[in-house]
């Protein structure tokens, strides 16, 4: 693996059909406060990681108006706009937050219709390229959420619809409602209990946003003995079979620290041998 291998060499994938991103985006949540709540503790760095991002390759960004809440989305339009014309700026909406680590689902169409709005503001766009249902609301409808966001799109504020944390009959009904481009599940070494719903993102070409991506990987022997083996970090190996576990893989690892997001990029450029593959897939 080069020195600094950019975004790029993870090669490219087309979200709905009509953006075409390098295969390594930047998930931003982690550029907020202790929690995922309020300010960073250091406000420039949180500045400097967003810029990096961009300055390696990075095309995609990932945020929800709920990481702060609305600190992540501000910081990336203070850091970044006016945008780079290959930017794809993804947000979220459905969630709310009383305090640090603290999550509530709200899928009321009106709170989807006000935290877009709100987004649209913080982020300075006229139009989002992505925006997610974050989670389903247990206590509303999932076809009344993803009729909000039909809506939205309808009118020409949201370009494509995602979803997050769904189910495959979840993802097949929200199909019924509109066009669906992504999908972000939680997804790594460790914990694949939505291949099934990433097997139907392939059979679909709806992109695949895996979070959590690098969480307990580190329990894995086949990915110490392939770090070893090439002279990376863990993290860079679990990002580099993520690559190539499927085409639709879409990586936002994230981070409030340059370097930490140089060296996830770097993992772009990383090969892995079928050995390797087959080791982490298969081990323990």
């Amino acid at each position: 693996m080069s020195a600094q291998p950019k975004a790029s060499a993870a090669g490219t994938i087309d979200v709905g059909g009509d953006l075409t991103v390098n295969r390594m985006g930047f998930g931003a949540m982690r550029i907020t406060g202790r929690g995922i709540y309020g300010e960073p503790q250091d406000h420039d760095q949180a500045l400097a990681t967003l810029r990096k991002a961009v300055e390696l390759g990075v095309n995609f960004i990932d945020t929800a108006d709920s990481y702060g809440p609305d600190v992540s989305e501000n910081l990336i339009a203070e850091a970044l706009y006016p945008y780079p014309d290959d930017l794809v700026i993804a947000t979220k909406g459905g969630m709310t937050r009383s305090g640090p680590d603290r999550w509530a689902s709200d899928g009321r169409p009106e709170h989807i219709r006000e935290a877009c709005e709100g987004s649209l503001r913080k982020l300075r766009l006229d139009q989002i390229p992505l925006y997610q249902f974050h989670r389903p609301d247990p206590n509303v409808p999932y076809a009344e959420s993803l009729g909000a966001f039909a809506e939205l799109k309808a009118e020409g504020k949201i370009r494509h619809v995602g979803i997050s944390n769904v189910n495959e009959a979840q993802l097949k009904q929200a199909q019924q409602i509109t066009a669906i481009v992504s999908v972000q599940n939680r997804y790594n070494v460790k914990d694949r209990e939505s291949q099934a719903v990433l097997d139907l993102c392939e059979q679909e070409d709806i992109a695949f946003l895996p979070w959590a991506p690098v969480q307990q990987g580190n329990e894995n022997v086949g990915v110490a003995v392939a770090a070893r083996n090439h002279g990376v970090t863990q993290h860079q190996v679990i990002l580099a079979w993520l690559l190539a576990s499927s085409p639709q893989m879409l990586p936002i690892p994230g981070t409030g620290s340059p370097e930490h997001a140089a060296e996830n990029i770097a993992a772009a450029g990383l090969e892995l041998t079928a050995q390797e593959l087959s080791a982490i897939t298969y081990g323990g």
